[in-house]
């Protein structure tokens, strides 16, 4: 029976099952005591919730805590073993897979580095699926225990009825992959095991978010650096972020060509396979047939030798120039979206790091507005490289917490009921 707010019992069951799971996911162990004030439900609804999460084994006890004059009182944890995660980056050289509990707590992973033929969307299907069975033999799970399988991408994403996620990856030659329809044909996945395909700078803000340096911003930019640029944006309208292709923002009219086809964008000046080509441009000397990790680990010794050693001054000029372009670009961010909080990650970022970041900062402050500039703060992301992967096992996690800790439950094959067609056609807008 729905409510005048078109909300039904089980609506309702299943948004107290959430708020106590969610509460206790990231502020446990609590007691039940303490799930009151926190999620603002009465201690009857506190107590029938906790005792439906126990029966299903998702949640546990986890020690006692004294009371004021009473009963000890038994905390309560979200079980850990209860559920299980893949979250997978499609990297700019590798794709890596990794498997985690429902603390994510990782269990295995593994990784496939790409050849010159890497964006082969055959071969790195083959990888994803591969990688998939090594981290479930690896650590003894079966795959019909997988809450989801989470994957980001470089690109954009469009979630269509009919194929599933779709890519759209120009930089890469991807036009219109159904990656999503290709991952499922050749799978040994259940169908039962959903498939939750993203940007990979979204992956990585989600994972900032929900436990990085994101933690507590309401509106904050997650800016992803590597072979490309990208960023992912998170306000209170778009609670779980949006990626935005920060990267092909225009930062010079008629300037050097980015990898999209275009002139002047942000990637061409900011990309790590930039830096490495403007490095040999003006005379530096990149080691050869190696994957750009290296080359820039390279190109940064040769900036800063070691003590007695002098500089390579091409390689000096062109990370400083490097520094005034992501500041500019950040600028723009700052200007449009007046952010609270901005990380920057990926590979690149972080191999870059601190030394490169105060650069950055003092740029992003000459070409903002003042009033935003003043109240934004620009700091590394705190998650390492493994926060793209985290992120994507953060996407099936995210879905099973606001299903009330339910699994998804596969469509029923063949056209819908008559009956369900018409209470649909009714339900409250």
């Amino acid at each position: 029976m729905a409510g005048r707010n078109g909300r039904t019992v089980r609506d309702l069951r299943r948004a107290n099952r959430t708020v106590v799971l969610q509460r206790l996911y990231f502020d446990g162990p609590l007691s039940r005591f303490e799930l009151g004030p926190v999620t603002g439900l009465s201690s009857g609804s506190v107590s029938n919730v906790v005792a439906d999460l126990v029966t299903d084994g998702l949640i546990e006890e986890a020690g006692s805590v004294d009371s004021d004059g009473g009963r000890p009182r038994t905390l309560l944890r979200v079980a850990p073993a209860s559920g299980h995660m893949i979250g997978v980056d499609v990297g700019e050289t590798r794709v890596r897979v990794e498997l985690f509990d429902l603390a994510l707590t990782e269990l295995a992973r593994t990784e496939r580095p790409l050849t010159p033929q890497r964006y082969d969307v055959e071969v790195i299907a083959g990888h994803i699926r591969d990688g998939i069975s090594e981290v479930l033999a690896d650590a003894g799970i079966a795959p019909e225990r997988l809450l989801g399988v989470g994957i980001g991408v470089p690109g954009i994403v469009e979630h269509t009825a009919d194929r599933g996620a779709v890519v759209h990856g120009q930089t890469i030659g991807w036009e219109a992959v159904p990656l999503e329809a290709l991952l499922r044909a050749g799978s040994r996945l259940p169908d039962t095991v959903p498939y939750f395909i993203d940007n990979g700078a979204k992956t990585l803000g989600q994972a900032e978010m929900w436990f990085g340096g994101g933690r507590g911003a309401r509106n904050a930019v997650v800016a992803l650096f590597g072979s490309g640029v990208g960023a992912c944006l998170v306000t209170p309208e778009v609670e779980h972020g949006r990626a935005v292709e920060w990267g092909h923002l225009t930062v010079r009219v008629r300037g050097r060509r980015c990898r999209c086809g275009a002139l002047g964008c942000l990637e061409a000046y900011a990309g790590a396979g930039s830096l490495i080509d403007r490095w040999r441009e003006g005379g530096g000397r990149p080691p050869e047939d190696t994957d750009e990790e290296t080359a820039l680990t390279a190109l940064l010794a040769a900036a800063h030798p070691i003590e007695g050693t002098a500089a390579d001054p091409v390689a000096l000029a062109v990370l400083e120039e490097t520094a005034e372009y992501l500041g500019a670009g950040l600028s723009d961010l700052i200007n449009l979206f007046q952010p609270e909080r901005i990380l920057v990650g990926g590979w690149a970022g972080l191999q870059l790091g601190a030394r490169f970041l105060p650069a950055v900062r003092r740029h992003a402050a000459s070409y903002a507005l003042r009033h935003p500039a003043e109240k934004v703060t620009i700091e590394m992301g705190r998650l390492g490289p493994d926060a793209v992967t985290v992120g994507a096992a953060i996407l099936p996690l995210a879905d099973f917490f606001a299903r009330g800790g339910r699994r998804a439950e596969p469509e029923p094959a063949g056209p819908a009921p008559a009956w369900r067609a018409a209470v649909r056609g009714r339900a409250p807008r």
